[in-house]
C-alpha cells in the first residue's frame, strides 16, 4: 500500500532536506508517488449499462431532466463542472488552503444558462465523466463537464460566489502532490478537459465531412451522415519520454528545448510513429535528436497528459530507461537546443525540492487571488515566498512530470519492476 505523507509532515520533511542537503528521503518520498492526471477517483469502475449511474443511464434521465425537471426517487445527482476556453471552474478552500474543482448542481447550470442566447442546454452538450456508487452512500452521484466558452457573462456570475475559470497547467502547479484528494481532483478536470477538447477538434466527419453528433453520453460522436454514420472515439496521442543512461550507470542524458524556462533540463520524448514500437520509438528518437545508441530499453510507468496543445487534447507519455551504447553527442538544433551528459552528483543537487515548492506555493497563491477576485497590484503570493538559497545551476521539471519520476527514480534507485535501476545496466535484463 503507497503511503502518502500528510501536508505537516511533508513540510517537516521539506525543512529536514533544506538544512540537511544530503538527506534523501523526501526524494525517495516524491519517486513514489502517483503521477499528475492520474488515480481519477471517479473512474475506477465502469457501472454495468442497467445501474442507473451508468452512461447509458444517466443520460436518459438527464434528458427527463432538462425537458420535464422531474425524475423518480432513484435517481441519481448529477454535478456538472463548466468549461470556458479550456479552463475548469474552481474554487478555494480556506481551511485546506487549496483549490477545489467547481461543481455545480444541474438545477444551478440551468439558472445560469437558461437566460443566455449562446448557451444551447441540451442533453449532446454534457460530457459524462463518471459516477460515485459506493455502497453506504446515501446518494448516488454522477458527474458531467460542459462547455461554457460562448457565455462571458458567466465569469462575473460565478465570480461573486470566488469561483474562477484557471488553466489547468496553473492547478497542476499550484496542486499539493502530497494531498491525494487534491490529486483527484486534478485528475478529474484533466480527463474532462481531454473529452471536450476533442468534442471541439472533432465537429466534422474526417471521412465525408458531415457534422458529427454526441453519442454514448459524449463518450464518442458519430458522423450523422446516414450513409456514412463514422464512429469517432477520443483521441489519444502516444508519446515516448525516455531517460538515456550511460553504460556505467554513473551518468544521464539531458537535453534543453528553446522553449523551456532558463536552467531547466529534462528527459527526451518523441511521438510514436505509425508501424512502431514503443522500444523502437525510444531509439529512433534518442537517435536522431541526439545522434546516442541504445541498446536495452526498461519501462518505467506511464502518465495521460491533458495539458498539451488543443490539437492533440489527450497525449499519453510513456516512460523508459534507455540504456546508451555510445557516448558521444550529436545534437538535431531543430528539435534541441542543447544536450549533455550529466553526473549522478549533479542531477542529485538538480533535485532542488526548495523550488518546487516555492512554484507550488506561489501558483495556489495565484489561484487564490483569482478566486477571490484580488485586484492586480495585490499580490498575496508575498506571503508564500520560500527562500532556497543560493540557484541551483540547473534544475529539473517538477513532481507534476513523469520526467521528474524517471529522473527521481534513477538517482535513488528505485526498484523498476523488481530489479534495482543500478542492476539493469549490468545486463540482468533480457533486452526488449
Amino acid at each position: 500500500m503507497l503511503l502518502i505523507p500528510s501536508p505537516s509532515s511533508l513540510t517537516a520533511l521539506f525543512s529536514k532536506t533544506l538544512l540537511n542537503p544530503n538527506s534523501r528521503t523526501l526524494l525517495r518520498t516524491m519517486a513514489s508517488t502517483p503521477h499528475a492526471f492520474a488515480g481519477n477517483p471517479i473512474r475506477s469502475k465502469t457501472p454495468k449499462p442497467s445501474d442507473s449511474v451508468s452512461p447509458q443511464s444517466a443520460i436518459q434521465t438527464l434528458k427527463t431532466l432538462l425537458i420535464s425537471g422531474q425524475t423518480g426517487p432513484d435517481s441519481p445527482d448529477f454535478r456538472i463542472l463548466p468549461f470556458r476556453k479550456g479552463r475548469p471552474l474552481a474554487g478555494w478552500t480556506t481551511e485546506g488552503l487549496n483549490w477545489h474543482l467547481g461543481w455545480l448542481s444541474l438545477g444551478e447550470c440551468k439558472a445560469y444558462l437558461e437566460n443566455s442566447e449562446a448557451a444551447r442546454l441540451e442533453d449532446d452538450a454534457f460530457v459524462y465523466l463518471g459516477c460515485r456508487n459506493e455502497i453506504g452512500d446515501d446518494d448516488d452521484v454522477v458527474y458531467w463537464a460542459v462547455d461554457v466558452s460562448e457565455v462571458s457573462e458567466l465569469v462575473n456570475e460565478l465570480g461573486a460566489r470566488h469561483f474562477c475559470f484557471v488553466e489547468l497547467r496553473t492547478l497542476m502547479v499550484a496542486t499539493d502532490w502530497a494531498d491525494s484528494t487534491a490529486m483527484g481532483y486534478l485528475a478529474i478536470a484533466g480527463h474532462a478537459r481531454a473529452l471536450l477538447e476533442w468534442h471541439n477538434t472533432v465537429r466534422f466527419c474526417g471521412y465525408c465531412g458531415s457534422q458529427t453528433v454526441s453519442a454514448e453520453a459524449g463518450r464518442r460522436k458519430q458522423c450523422s451522415n446516414e450513409s456514412c454514420k463514422k464512429r469517432i472515439y477520443p483521441r489519444v496521442d502516444p508519446v515516448v519520454i525516455m531517460l538515456v543512461i550511460d553504460k556505467d550507470n554513473d551518468s544521464v542524458l539531458l537535453s534543453r528545448q528553446s522553449r523551456f524556462v532558463p536552467r531547466m533540463w529534462s528527459c527526451l520524448a518523441g511521438f510514436i510513429e505509425p508501424g512502431e514500437s514503443l522500444e523502437e520509438a525510444v531509439k529512433r528518437e534518442t537517435w536522431e535528436e541526439t545522434g546516442i545508441e541504445v541498446g536495452e530499453v526498461v519501462y518505467h510507468s506511464s502518465q495521460p497528459w491533458p495539458v498539451g496543445p488543443g490539437s492533440m487534447p489527450c497525449q499519453l507519455m510513456v516512460g523508459f530507461f534507455a540504456y546508451a551504447r555510445t557516448r558521444e553527442i550529436n545534437v538535431d538544433k531543430e528539435e534541441l537546443e542543447d544536450a549533455k551528459w550529466h553526473s549522478r552528483e549533479d542531477v542529485t543537487k538538480a533535485l532542488t525540492f526548495a523550488e518546487y515548492k516555492k512554484a507550488q506555493m506561489t501558483a495556489a497563491a495565484k489561484v487564490e487571488q483569482m478566486c477571490k477576485g484580488v485586484e492586480k497590484g495585490q499580490n498575496l503570493s508575498a506571503d508564500f515566498n520560500v527562500e532556497s538559497g543560493e540557484l541551483a545551476t540547473m534544475f529539473i521539471p517538477g513532481p507534476f512530470a513523469i520526467a521528474h519520476h524517471l529522473i527521481s527514480s534513477w538517482v535513488n534507485r528505485v526498484p523498476v519492476n523488481g530489479i534495482e535501476a543500478h542492476k539493469q545496466a549490468s545486463g540482468s535484463l533480457s533486452n526488449l
